[in-house]
């Protein structure tokens, strides 16, 4: 397959079920009814992604303030197989990584990643990601059902520095 035109779309009451059948066949877990009416409240943290008009991908995030941290979720990234290694989850990444850019304001974004699972890892690395913990037994009714977090910090921006990230002129 040649490279196309991916574009990133937004998730509605309309198109909720294409989400649904997409993470049906891409993870091998389910998600429940809340899951997915938290994702219609998320705006840019949740969308699907096309490939050519057709929807292959998608991507779900919430912001998390566990731990004294505001951190941002990746709940479910994922491709439908055919269409991988086309360029489509990196912008989905991308995506996900402007969002905490613009926002200047998380410590950090991660997600669960089974630990079997080394071309996800590999591919989450490529973008600065690093395994920070294992959770034994994080899944249910899979195997194996333990998870790696990965992780990508951000720098706190210095209080003497711009929005744009150039020094302010003055005297401290």
């Amino acid at each position: 397959m040649t490279r196309g035109n991916t574009e990133l779309g937004d998730i509605t009451p309309h198109n909720i079920k294409q989400l649904k059948l997409l993470n049906q066949v891409v993870f091998p877990v389910t998600y429940n009814d809340k899951f997915y009416k938290d994702v219609l409240e998320v705006g840019e943290l949740a969308k699907l992604a096309y490939f050519n008009d057709i929807v292959v991908g998608a991507v779900c995030c919430r912001v998390d303030t566990s731990d004294q941290q505001r951190r941002l979720y990746i709940m479910t990234l994922g491709c439908l197989a055919p269409y991988r290694r086309l360029g489509i989850g990196t912008t989905m990444v991308e995506h996900v990584l402007k969002i905490c850019e613009e926002d200047n304001n998380f410590d950090n974004v991660f997600l669960h990643v089974q630990v079997n699972n080394e071309s996800a890892i590999k591919f989450y690395e490529k973008f600065g990601f690093e395994i920070v913990e294992e959770k034994k037994n994080y899944y249910k009714r899979i195997e194996p059902a333990d998870a790696y977090v990965l992780q990508k910090s951000f720098r706190k921006k210095d209080k003497s520095e711009s929005k744009d990230g150039k020094e302010q002129d003055g005297e401290n």
